[in-house]
């Protein structure tokens, strides 16, 4: 029922509002639930075709995620599964309804030249759409990277086989990332078998070749791609490198962003001929601020763009160096953010110390190097080749800039230091009945998904929430041919918001969770406020029932109040809550939603434990012992 006014003494109100002269390093947030994969269909897994004794032997091998046309397509070694998801929407599982076969010629000669045989087989690493009619596919093919392209509804080869390099890379450990713009595939990865010449590649299209500096160390150094963006006129590449700046502290690692214009040219005969003209990088900054910064400086997974209040993000996942103290944390980046620190300061080494410093604006000429031809400072320039000299010489020893691109809120939005590492990162910008609230799905070394509501940008919750915790591993049907720590790690996230699925990838299988379980809170209404849980919704006859979409899109609002009113919450079903709150959820029945109703103060407290296909309560002292609350019984 209604509780009366609350009445918040004056004091409390004044301390909330004073600021903290410093921060405290952040604490490992607790999760409201935990949930494990007892109960739920066996069809939720994948782990290869029933007929490949390969894969009943080594596992999928799962390579890339790709949702097309209400398609889920998974690359393997050998194979490309297609996963229709509206038969995953009418619950038949993870049954491919069809897919393809590319199987390497050449993996016996591979083993004759001393490779092990599970390395020669075919690993489908590129995966992108030529257009809305074609497939490209590029796969290792035995340490000899090959590219062909599929019609999309056919499934059948339309070109003869292409060479891979540049494209793909040669060794199925090998990072790369790829994408198709304006009819042009834009590439990042290694070009040999040794991994000593990466690059950044254009090819496929009806401009010019183009690369990166061979073996210049200024342009990349040992890169690890990780994301590829189109943005506006650029393409935008995200990945981690060994750091030429503070080279003098070993092999430490930064996380970058570089990016290329999608018209340049080249420059001349005389300077950067069949080379980016525009390619630019700098560092991104995912910390924790304080008078001694601490630093999460290695990029593993990126995603995005989607909202995050209110403005355009992408979200990335950061570890600490591998000789530092173990940690991971998320960081988001606005895009504006990003554009603006491509203006910002170049950087050179001046010193015979190593120490680099800021170009002086005096010394840059005009246009500013790196700018794309025929726009902004470089528009008297039809085409990036008529650039003056000068200009293509200073890009080429200036390609760094300063300072980085700080996150989003000036911290990260989650920091991880007494738990695996994070490794994947997936968001859903658009949750909640309002279609405002940001959600992010996180995998970990351990077979974890976190569900976690990141901070909520106003005072009212500075501090992110982890809703659930998932433990999506099964050894029994995801084992293959790696140890066991490995076979456990999450390589893959993909969030099907239409489906209410998130696809979660290991090396030897790849499952389905839905992203919400709202019906383990039953009838009790205070529960499903509690778990503050932005796909849950009250339903005044349903009880908690699954929003989908704004506005509670298909939720029936009709019926009577006994459901409300008994407040049935003997069935185990409690709710808990960590922290502060600033619950995005809502009553559903007649009449609009409320804004933002918190829990009763009366919730019952302490971590819940539930199943995919039961729930029961759990025991234990949650997050909420650790700190102060500000949700109110108001």
């Amino acid at each position: 029922m209604p509780r009366g006014p609350c009445f918040i003494p004056l004091l409390l109100l004044l301390l909330l509002s004073l600021p903290h002269s410093q921060a405290a390093f952040p604490q490992d947030p607790l999760p409201l639930f935990t949930s494990d994969l007892q109960g739920a269909s066996p069809l939720s897994w994948f782990r290869g075709l029933e007929e490949d004794a390969v894969a009943a032997e080594l596992g999928l091998d799962f390579q890339r995620f790709l949702i097309l046309n209400r398609t889920l397509l998974v690359a393997a070694r050998d194979h490309i599964f297609f996963f229709d998801l509206e038969a995953q929407e009418e619950g038949e599982g993870l049954v491919p309804s069809k897919y393809l076969t590319w199987r390497s010629q050449g993996v016996e000669n591979c083993a004759v030249r001393g490779k092990q045989t599970e390395e020669c087989y075919n690993y489908i690493r590129v995966l992108v759409p030529w257009d809305s009619q074609t497939l490209l596919a590029c796969g290792t093919n035995s340490f000899n990277p090959k590219c062909r392209s599929y019609g999309i509804t056919s499934l059948q080869q339309e070109s003869k086989e292409m060479d891979g390099r540049a494209r793909c890379p040669f060794d199925a450990t090998q990072s790369n990332v790829a994408i198709f713009a304006e009819g042009s595939l834009y590439s990042a990865t290694n070009t040999d078998f040794q991994a000593s010449d990466p690059v950044v590649y254009r090819s496929l299209g009806p401009l010019p070749l183009l690369r990166t500096a061979k073996h210049d160390s200024k342009w990349l150094r040992e890169p690890h791609f990780v994301h590829a963006l189109e943005h506006g006129d650029h393409i935008y590449f995200f990945f981690r490198e060994v750091s030429v700046e503070d080279a003098r502290l070993g092999r430490v690692q930064f996380s970058r962003v570089a990016r290329v214009c999608k018209r340049d040219m080249g420059g001349s005969s005389r300077a950067l001929d069949g080379q980016w003209t525009s390619f630019l990088k700098l560092r991104l900054n995912c910390s924790i601020p304080g008078d001694s910064t601490f630093y999460f400086d290695a990029l593993q997974a990126l995603t995005g763009p989607a909202s995050l209040h209110g403005r355009t993000a992408l979200f990335g996942v950061f570890t600490t160096q591998t000789n530092s103290i173990p940690g991971s944390a998320v960081c988001a980046f606005y895009l504006d953010d990003i554009e603006r620190g491509f203006e910002g300061k170049f950087k050179e080494q001046r010193s015979l110390d190593g120490a680099w410093t800021p170009v002086s604006e005096e010394k840059v000429p005009s246009p500013r190097p790196g700018s794309c031809a025929g726009v902004g400072g470089a528009a008297s320039f039809s085409s990036s080749k008529d650039l003056p000299d000068d200009v293509l010489a200073f890009i080429k020893a200036h390609p760094l800039l300063d300072p980085a691109v700080p996150p989003a809120t000036r911290q990260p939005l989650l920091t991880l230091t007494s738990r695996a590492l994070l490794t994947q990162v997936a968001v859903d910008g658009s949750a909640g009945p309002h279609g405002n609230v940001s959600v992010l799905f996180l995998g970990l070394e351990d077979g974890m998904v976190l569900k976690v509501l990141p901070p909520s940008g106003r005072p009212g919750r500075p501090d992110p929430i982890l809703l659930e915790e998932i433990d999506a591993y099964s050894p029994s049907r995801c084992s293959g041919k790696f140890a066991a720590q490995t076979a456990r790690r999450i390589i893959g996230l993909e969030l099907d918001s239409e489906g209410h699925r998130l696809f979660v990838a290991f090396s030897g299988c790849v499952i389905s969770l839905p992203i919400s379980r709202c019906a383990r809170h039953g009838a009790c209404q205070r529960s499903c406020l509690a778990s503050q849980d932005p796909y849950c919704g009250w339903h005044s006859s349903r009880g908690c029932v699954d929003i989908r979409g704004p506005g509670g899109t298909g939720v029936d609002q009709a019926g009577n109040q006994d459901s409300m009113e008994h407040d049935d919450c003997q069935d185990g079903a409690t709710g808990s809550q960590s922290g502060p709150g600033d619950s995005a959820y809502v009553l559903l029945g007649p009449g609009p939603p409320p804004e933002a109703p918190s829990p009763p103060s009366d919730a019952p407290l302490g971590p819940q434990s539930s199943t995919l296909g039961a729930h029961t309560q759990g025991k234990g002292k949650g997050a909420a012992g650790r700190g102060r609350s500000d949700v109110w019984g108001c």
